[in-house]
């Protein structure tokens, strides 16, 4: 039987942003707990506690690609945040190295090592560069050189938004931060009450037109970003559990937008869509997973804690398919691409799935070292970045 071959050019997932040491004291012990038994239930993913996935079928390649470039810097252990602007890749390292790669070649743009740990990075609009040291530093860069640091008060593990000439900083604590991008100033800065449960991952820190907007626990909130002030409040997902573990529903960073339209996960609870501009809930789908989601204009794609895909109708939240092939398999976030689902996996595994009907079109090998972060696209190229510090861009055919 002849199959027919589908490209992967003029793909487009573009997501626009626009707006014209140690754990500080403020942080509970509860806080600390939550943080550490977070950590920990995402890494019993590989523990002798999880079934064994069944070994990988082959695969008939029905989307062609290629590897065009490699490039590399040190093994990533955070809760790493790729961003692509225009035709650059920005990459950080645990070691303190943030670089911007040319999306095209896979040359440095720039390379900067900050010879300091890092446990959030990075944010950049194309210019400035962000990240967050181990030590509660916020550091920027100026097309690579420090630019300014300045202390926050506590862990920060959600990756910087640069947007508008300034930059955004959501801490463990849920303290909302707002600074001048080129000198550094602080302009405001907005705490928030609530549960002292955080998730050990990074959390959600986006813009929807003039709205900045934050996951805060089970929360969607959107603020002024001139003053920090809430302008909606969207309750995404409530707590149920007994237990510090089973309590955390945290936004978690990985989003879908399509205009107004957000939808998010809220770890181990659900899948909701928003009307980020109106704050109001959509719809909402349980779902138990602790990654971000994918998608286009007219699919949602989430992969599960215990490795199941599934695809949602992305108008009214209709579950279209699922997939069982991967279970068991630690996943990480999709990338919604042209006809393709495309989700990595903790032996870097590149699969990529029909999102008409989740059949398999093609699986990818990176280094064993595991892709814990959803891949990107860039200059029409699929990106993935390993644990390791692998960056992979692939060329479709």
């Amino acid at each position: 039987m002849r199959m027919s071959r589908m490209s992967m050019s003029g793909f487009s997932v573009a997501q626009p942003v626009s707006l014209s040491s140690s754990l500080s004291s403020s942080l509970s012990l509860a806080t600390l707990i939550a943080l550490v038994m977070a950590v920990l239930l995402s890494a019993c993913a590989s523990d002798g506690d999880r079934p064994k996935p069944a070994p990988l079928a082959p695969v008939l390649p029905l989307m062609g690609a290629r590897l065009a470039w490699k490039a590399a810097v040190k093994p990533i252990g955070f809760a790493l945040s790729v961003r692509v602007v225009a035709d650059n890749i920005y990459v950080a390292d645990s070691a303190g190295t943030v670089a911007a790669i040319d999306a095209k070649t896979g040359a440095d743009v720039w390379r900067t090592d900050l010879a300091t740990p890092l446990s959030a990075g990075v944010g950049s609009d194309g210019h400035f560069a962000a990240v967050v040291t181990s030590g509660n530093e916020l550091v920027v860069l100026d097309n690579g050189k420090p630019l300014w640091r300045t202390r926050l008060s506590a862990l920060t593990l959600t990756a910087p938004l640069v947007a508008g000439e300034r930059v955004f900083v959501v801490s463990a604590e849920r303290t909302v931060y707002a600074f001048d991008a080129a000198t550094g100033r602080k302009l405001w800065s907005q705490p928030r009450n609530a549960d002292p449960l955080v998730l050990g991952q990074a959390g959600l820190l986006t813009a929807v037109g003039d709205t900045l907007v934050v996951g805060m626990a089970g929360h969607l909130v959107g603020m002024n970003p001139g003053n920090g002030a809430t302008r909606w409040d969207i309750v995404v997902a409530n707590s149920r559990g007994t237990n510090e573990v089973e309590r955390l529903a945290d936004v978690v960073d990985g989003f879908s937008r399509n205009g107004d339209q957000m939808c998010v996960r809220a770890f181990q609870y659900a899948i909701t869509c928003t009307d980020a501009r109106a704050g109001k809930v959509q719809w909402t789908h349980s779902a138990n997973g602790g990654n971000g989601i994918g998608g286009d204009t007219h699919v949602i794609v989430a992969a599960e804690a215990d490795g199941r895909i599934a695809a949602y109708q992305r108008a009214e939240g209709t579950k279209l398919w699922e997939v069982e092939s991967l279970r068991y398999r630690v996943l990480s976030g999709p990338l919604v691409v042209g006809k393709a689902a495309v989700l990595g996996d903790a032996d870097g595994n590149l699969h990529m799935f029909s999102t008409a009907d989740g059949s398999p079109l093609n699986r990818l090998s990176t280094d064993s070292s595991g892709i814990s972060v959803a891949p990107v696209l860039a200059a029409k190229l699929l990106v993935a970045v390993t644990r390791g510090g692998g960056i992979y861009a692939f060329r479709s055919e």
